[in-house]
């Protein structure tokens, strides 16, 4: 293994001084030799589970990953930090595709990202079955199984090819959505032998949600719109049509606005998606076709157009808000038109064509219970989390103090009388169109001093152009604001900041140390504007 601990690898190549709920648990299982299956939300850091071990384990870790776009944000950040890693997809020409290949042999690469289609092929059996595979990591290993939301064939291969392979390699599986029945099926399908399980929850405190009873989309759309007004933000729309025409209805406002769907060719959908990356646009319209992995941390709302199919697509489509851990909100404009669109899509699916009439049958059953149990969703008086959080088995409080129907009940009773019954919430300053917060909780992190902010904003989207990142790649927002915050003037307060690791450091540090100085030799800074960050040292 790596002579690093895990502790200096989460450090120094990704800036971090602890890890978050479930990562280190997950991580002593691999490392120990053991088999995991990982359940934890969307932005709870799934992908460092792998990436750590991956740098501790002597041999090649493989990320199989039906995301292609996930992979190259993630063969990106790798690269930033120093880590030699790469992707195998549909999206290289043959010619890349077998350079990537002839690299991979010649062991260049820690970490390989493959789509499942990919692993029979002859050219990527002949790689693999001579290379040294210490770790094979599934990612959205919901996918394996028929009873998940997002079931593909191409799954089912990953069991061939894992015992095609000279020696069975460690074998981690990860999703953010699995009811208990999906659960036990990808343990029975991928063989996982006696693994350690780790849920942590599916609660994402710093979200928001809110449904819409509305017959005037358009209308409520413009509202919310301006309520987010120059924050990042997703719109999703159930078919392709209502794409194109949320679209033009924005375009032709004059805001700043991409497009995502199945009907658009590969060259656009990749340039598309890369100019909402890269901040050239603020605002994608997508259908759900815009799926899994997009890794853009600072998205501040998700807005769907119209009800999606299940409650498994809405938390995984609604996650997608708020990957940093700051405040971001979640709407669903509802009509009941959304119920009979989703009732045809169950009725006429044609990617399990290939089923036998009883498992078409069963598949059919599932589908039309979970979009009955999203209607409900949509119809609740009661809290929207604690709906969310039952439906995938999870205990929760009758009352999160931050959903629609908590904000209403709030507002129409006595609030005097509403907060000394419940003295932990309070109203927050940070956000008039957001009143109520638990204390404590899910409020926007905010700069110490805001014009540095802004400035470092700058650095950091220049930066990331010439390096052509998405400039979360460079430093996130998050880590921007502490710096901007604790005001760090050395190289050993820089390491200090959270996100801020060894290789960042070395590329970027002195540039964003300069920039610090600079502001701080032109401003007379309170010393209660500059806050003492205590570090932590492994």
């Amino acid at each position: 293994m790596n002579g690093q601990n895990k502790y200096e690898i989460l450090k120094s190549y990704f800036g971090y001084d602890s890890f978050r709920d479930g990562q280190e648990s997950l991580i002593d299982g691999l490392l120990e030799g053991r088999d995991v299956f990982g359940i934890m939300p969307t932005g709870a850091g799934k992908s460092l589970c792998y990436q750590v071990p991956a740098l501790m384990f002597e041999g090649i870790t493989l990320v199989i990953s039906p995301l292609i776009s996930l992979m190259k944000d993630q063969v990106a950040a790798l690269n930033q930090v120093g880590v030699y890693a790469a992707y195998l997809n549909s999206s290289l020409t043959q010619g890349q595709y077998f350079k990537a290949l002839d690299f991979a042999k010649k062991g260049k690469y820690k970490i390989i990202y493959a789509a499942p289609e990919r692993l029979l092929t002859e050219s990527f059996l002949d790689f693999a079955v001579h290379a040294d595979i210490s770790f094979i990591s599934v990612d959205e290993v919901h996918c394996v199984s028929q009873w998940g939301q997002d079931f593909r064939p191409s799954y089912l291969k990953i069991v061939e090819f894992v015992e095609r392979l000279p020696k069975r390699p460690i074998v981690g599986a990860f999703t953010a959505t699995a009811t208990k029945e999906v659960r036990d099926d990808v343990m029975r399908i991928l063989k996982l032998r006696e693994p350690k399980i780790v849920t942590t929850g599916f609660d994402r405190k710093n979200l928001s949600f809110f449904v819409k009873h509305t017959k005037d989309k358009k209308t409520e759309l413009f509202k919310l719109l301006r309520e987010h007004y120059d924050e990042s933000g997703i719109i999703y729309c159930i078919t392709r049509k209502l794409v194109e025409e949320v679209y033009d209805l924005l375009s032709e406002r004059g805001l700043d606005v991409s497009k995502y769907h199945a009907g658009l060719s590969d060259e656009e959908r990749r340039r598309n998606q890369e100019e909402f990356t890269y901040d050239k646009t603020h605002i994608m319209v997508a259908t759900n076709a815009f799926g899994m992995g997009i890794d853009k941390p600072d998205v501040r709302f998700v807005i769907h157009y119209n009800m999606p199919k299940n409650m498994e697509s809405y938390y995984q489509e609604a996650g997608r808000a708020g990957r940093d851990g700051e405040k971001a909100d979640c709407y669903l404009l509802y009509s009941p038109q959304d119920v009979h669109t989703n009732r045809f899509f169950i009725e006429n699916n044609r990617e399990n064509e290939g089923l036998s009439e009883t498992e078409l049958a069963n598949v059919m059953e599932k589908d039309r219970e979970r979009l009955k149990q999203m209607t409900f969703y949509c119809h609740t008086k009661y809290c929207y989390r604690k709906f969310m959080l039952n439906y995938f088995g999870e205990k929760a409080d009758s009352f999160c103090g931050s959903c629609g129907n908590c904000m209403r009940q709030l507002e129409a009773e006595n609030h005097q009388e509403k907060l000394d019954r419940h003295p932990e919430y309070a109203y927050s300053a940070a956000s008039a169109k957001r009143p109520l917060v638990k204390a404590g909780e899910g409020v926007r992190i905010a700069s110490g001093n805001p014009e540095l902010y802004d400035r470092l904003r700058l650095l950091r989207n220049s930066l990331a152009k010439e390096l052509q990142v998405p400039a979360y790649v460079v430093f996130t927002d998050k880590t921007l604001k502490e710096m901007s915050t604790y005001l760090p003037l050395t190289r050993d307060e820089m390491l200090g900041i959270s996100g801020v690791g060894q290789t960042k450091y070395e590329k970027f540090g002195e540039a964003f140390l300069d920039e610090i100085r600079q502001y701080k030799s032109s401003h007379d800074v309170p010393q209660d504007k500059v806050k003492a960050k205590s570090k932590i040292n492994f």
